[in-house]
This record gives structure tokens, sequence and C-alpha cells, in this order.
């Protein structure tokens, strides 16, 4: 597919990870140390200029381009890259990144002339919902309308999970409607046979039911309880996108704002949320408001540092569960060593949405775990797959794992016996290398 990316940053540049091997992308960028960071590492073509300019365009060739997607971090330059697209290209799909709401929900009124918008605070939001909801994972994902979760564990010293962890997997007592998909130990992904175990120190991957994922994570939890009142530091787009995505789901919440007209907007805005004009780093204010008492405790301002130093002040009083942005994608790993319980990287999320356009149109929905080394798919099967009608014993071993069907609308978590279907939905899991292979034998 021939794919015209707008934008060379955070999130340009893990769509061009993504998709460089398979596909023929233009990347477009005013920032030439950019272009060539993108372009050393990445076989991609190059244009320096204004991707919301049409002369820029047509000078990189967007007219024989099949998708467009416009990603930097300015909205209405992306808005107006994906209009003239749609000029230039006709037949192209095009797909937006935006950080406002209001453009987002103009678009879903059908007044932007655009395929596609993708709100990083969106998917942040339902990032932390998700969390909260399986508090013990360092990341979940949803799949077919909420009822597949894909789910990561860290197994740590002191889970209780006697009947699981140090067993062989065909003696392990594994929740209900759930399969181990990866179990990934130091820099390898182990596949997870029958005379395989999980460890202590591994991270596993499980995908299965909702029900299943609060089950595997009371297993893991080493005793943290279910969340219903959460702090959530800084009230800007964000923040205020997590606190309403919190509200829906019968969660008590509260937001600390430094900025004091913004924290009377706000308060206008979300009149059920307690919002304080506080730093939130005062260890009086601390105390006075019981916020060590809080379930959980998110941090959404803008500064990486003080999100990390916000999150390790909560942990000391108290707080059971620390959800961090974390901006920058090499924050991520510094959150985790520091002992935050999750660090959510909105641009990453924002990349992963994207991505899916690019994929095989039979493909619903794509994650990306670990650095993007992996992906989950949602593959509809072809009538022609070779592995229909074959059952799930018999299928080859490769490293790739269907851990569910979408059958008729109804989620099924198969079994040894179970086969393929024409028109089924596979949830699979496989090496992110392999994902187009994957997608051609379905």
């Amino acid at each position: 597919m021939r794919i015209f990316l707008i934008g060379a940053g955070q999130v340009g540049t893990t769509i061009a990870e993504a998709l460089y091997d398979e596909h023929q992308l233009t990347v477009v960028d005013l920032d030439a140390s950019r272009l060539g960071g993108i372009a050393h590492r990445f076989d991609v073509a190059t244009v320096q200029g204004n991707g919301a300019s049409r002369r820029a365009l047509q000078e990189g060739g967007i007219r024989d381009a099949e998708l467009v997607i416009a990603c930097t971090s300015r909205d209405e330059a992306n808005i107006i890259a994906a209009m003239l697209a749609k000029k230039l290209a006709p037949a192209a799909r095009t797909i937006v990144r935006t950080a406002n709401p209001e453009y987002l929900e103009v678009w879903r009124e059908r007044q932007l002339e655009v395929d596609f918008m993708v709100s990083s605070e969106e998917e942040t939001a339902h990032a932390v919902s998700r969390t909260v909801g399986v508090p013990a994972a360092r990341q979940t994902d949803v799949f077919a309308d909420g009822q597949v979760q894909v789910v990561e564990f860290d197994v740590e010293p002191g889970v209780r999970a006697d009947g699981v962890v140090g067993l062989p997997l065909r003696e392990a007592a594994i929740p209900p409607d759930s399969k181990v998909a990866s179990i990934i130990r130091g820099d390898q992904a182990v596949v997870p046979r029958g005379d395989q175990s999980i460890q202590v120190g591994d991270r596993v991957v499980i995908i299965g039911s909702p029900e299943a994922a609060r089950a595997w994570s009371a297993l893991m939890a080493r005793g943290k309880r279910r969340v219903d009142d959460v702090v959530v530091w800084g009230a800007g787009r964000a923040g205020t996108a997590i606190a309403r995505q919190l509200l829906e789901r019968n969660i008590a919440v509260r937001l600390i704002e430094a900025d004091r007209e913004r924290a009377r907007e706000v308060a206008d805005q979300l009149q059920s949320v307690r919002v304080f004009h506080a730093t939130g780093f005062d260890p009086d204010f601390l105390e006075r408001e019981r916020v060590g008492h809080a379930t959980a405790a998110v941090f959404a301002m803008r500064d990486d540092a003080k999100n990390l130093y916000g999150a390790t002040l909560a942990r000391l009083h108290g707080v059971q569960l620390t959800i961090a942005l974390a901006h920058e994608k090499v924050s991520v790993e510094v959150f985790e060593r520091a002992g935050i319980d999750v660090a959510i990287n909105p641009r990453q999320l924002t990349a992963e949405e994207i991505v899916r356009f690019a994929h095989d149109p039979r493909t619903q929905q794509v994650a990306m775990l670990e650095g993007d080394r992996y992906e989950v798919l949602d593959v509809t099967v072809r009538p022609e797959s070779a592995l229909l009608n074959r059952p799930f014993r018999q299928l080859p071993m490769t490293g790739s794992l269907i851990g569910a069907i979408v059958r008729d609308g109804r989620a099924i978590f198969p079994h040894g016996d179970d086969v393929l279907l024409p028109g089924d939905r596979a949830i699979i899991f496989t090496d992110a290398r392999r994902a187009t292979e994957v997608e051609r034998t379905l």
C-alpha cells in the first residue's frame, strides 16, 4: 500500500516503524533532522515541507497515495492536510490525529471531510479506564465490543497464585474462558505449551473474557482491592477526559489542578467532581485531603518529571495503584523501574489506533505490546483459509495463538476440538514481524 505520512514526531515514527516493512511510505515534515532520523532507521521516502501545503503534497506524489495519515502535533494542520489530500488523491482514505474534543465532535457530526479521526486524549482515557478495571495489569486492551480482553501481568514476588505459578500449564488452574497467549521471560517470548510454566519474574499475556481478566487480576494483585476512588493530577484535556470516563463507571473522582482559572472552569463543567486548586505535592494537603486513602491515583500532567514525582509521592502516602502518563517514549521504562504501576504513553496509543488502517481490510483492530514487538489482531477469516474446519489441537505451532473467536457477535474461547469457520473473527497474538503472514494465512 502507498502511504503518505504527514508528521515525523513520536507518533509518526511509531507508525513508520510498524508499517515500513510491508508498505511504501512517504514521510512529510518541516524538520530536516527528524526526516533524516526516520530515513536512517527505515526504508522510507521523505519530503521536507509543510504537510498542509498543496505544493508540498503534490511534489511528494500524493496523487498515488492509498492512505494519508496526518499525525503532527498541530490539529489544524492535520485537518487541512487531510482535506487537501481528499482533493488531490480522491481514492485515498484519510486519517487525522487530534487533541481537541471539539474537532472530534464536529467530525462525528459529519461536518469534516475526513475518513477517520483519532483523539489522543480519548484513547488515553479509555486506557486508564480499562486499567482501573483490572488493577493488577500493566496493560490491557478490549476487543469485540468489550467481550474479549487482552491483559499483561507482571508475576511479582509475593503473588498468591499457587495453583498457577510454577506448575506446567496443562496442570495449572487457569481461570475459565482464558488462554495464556505468551510468557515473556527477559527478552524472549516463551511459547505457552502444556509443559511450560509461569515463573516469578515473568510477564504473561492473557486473552480471555472480562470475568477471566478480573480473575487473573485477583491472582496477580498482591492485595490490591477494587478501584472505586481515584485522584487525578492535572485537569487539562487528558485529565478531564479521564475523569469523565471514570465517572461513567460510577467511580468517585477528585481532580487536582495547579492553574486557578482552569480549576474553576473544570469545576463548572464537572459538578460531580471535587476540584482542588493545588499542586498536589504538599504533604500537608495530601494528609488533609486523605489522598493516601484513594484506591488509585492518575498523573495526567504534561510534564513527565512532575508525573513521576507525584506518583512516587502518592505511593509513599499509601495509594495502592499509580498510573502515570509518559509523554516521551523513554519515560515509560523510567516510570516502570521507579515502581510506578502503569505507565501510559498517549502517543503510542494514538499510533496503535492509526496503524490498523494500514492492515488487511479484514483486520478490525490492532493492539501493540512490548514496545511494538508483538501484536494482537482481530482478523476476519476468509472462506478459502487453509485453517478452516481443523480442530485447534491440529493447528501448527508457530508462536502465534488464537485466544478467542467472535462468531455471530458472540465471543468463544476455543478448546482443542473447536474449529474455525468462514466469517469468524479470530483474536490472535503474534510476533509483529509475522502479522502480515498471519493475516494472509487467515
